[in-house]
């Protein structure tokens, strides 16, 4: 089995816990396992390092520290936002010696250190790279035949980096969707924003772009969307009951592109973690039956 060295990320916890359960199912088939830093602390999110650049650097810096300390190579981070400080982190320590300097003294402190060996990777990055199509191909026991699903991306894992991606039409999910056997939907607002926290502190602005992104993929004839963020899937699920009043549209699932591999690996709906969403994958598990 091998073993990944992972940081989770706060959501990952909480909010997006279906995604870890399922990432934990799908790895298992695929011949994987998390491997937790140990003590990782919150990454400060993307909104701490326009408020404090120093502190926040060195915040997320210590989680980098500590997966070198570990031995890792590379780090998986599933949680966009966390992927993106995490790399913003890590070409900040590289590309200004006086940051640097001062959040070295500060590791020093805790009893750490930081080189800037450790890569950051994205769990599309590692299947598609460290596993690859062919093994997700023989692992697909259940194809996802029947369901037409819009591949979202949101917009933190390929801007302003495009480490494995393309910034402007990324494909990497909707080649290991057509790989499980699902018919990908094309999805031109695939790197739009969800709106992020603006739900919460921007309603009527997060609302309208939640409405935006269900709309355009129920217009194109999806039954579900593929998300690999936990802020975009909490958006897109758990505001659809406002965008429903407001708008009129219909449910939709909104589930974890991992969430998808477990079912066409035959994991059980548990580990798949289908029962988690606030708009149930019901309908969805009813094409997969129909089509075995």
């Amino acid at each position: 089995m091998k073993k990944i060295p992972y940081y989770p990320g706060c959501s990952i916890k909480g909010t997006g816990l279906a995604y870890e359960e399922s990432l934990k199912a799908t790895l298992k088939v695929l011949g994987g396992e998390l491997d937790e830093i140990e003590d990782w602390n919150c990454c400060g999110a993307t909104a701490y390092m326009a408020t404090d650049k120093l502190r926040a650097i060195a915040l997320a810096g210590r989680n980098l520290a500590m997966a070198e300390e570990k031995g890792a190579e590379d780090l998986m981070v599933p949680c966009n936002a966390c992927y993106l400080v995490l790399n913003k982190t890590r070409k900040q320590m590289a590309e200004d010696p006086e940051v640097a300097e001062q959040v070295g003294e500060a590791m020093k402190k805790a009893g750490l250190s930081y080189k800037g060996k450790t890569n950051v990777k994205h769990p599309l990055e590692i299947f598609l790279n460290d596993f690859g199509l062919d093994l997700i191909k023989e692992k697909t026991v259940k194809p996802l035949k029947g369901m037409k699903i819009a591949p979202y991306y949101g917009c933190q894992i390929v801007r302003p980096y495009s480490f494995f991606d393309d910034q402007h039409d990324p494909t990497s999910m909707d080649r290991i969707l057509k790989t499980l056997g699902a018919e990908v939907v094309d999805y031109p607002y695939k790197t739009r924003c969800c709106g992020g926290s603006q739900t919460g502190t921007l309603p009527e602005i997060g609302l309208d772009l939640v409405h935006m992104l269900l709309k355009e993929a129920q217009d194109r004839g999806a039954d579900a969307i593929s998300v690999v963020c936990p802020l975009c899937q909490f958006n897109l699920d758990g505001y659809q009951d406002m965008v429903q009043a407001k708008f009129g549209l219909k449910p939709m699932p909104i589930l974890y592109l991992t969430q998808f591999m477990a079912m066409a690996f035959g994991c059980k709906e548990k580990e798949a973690a289908l029962n988690r969403g606030i708009v149930p994958a019901k309908c969805l598990m009813r094409k997969e039956k129909a089509h075995v």
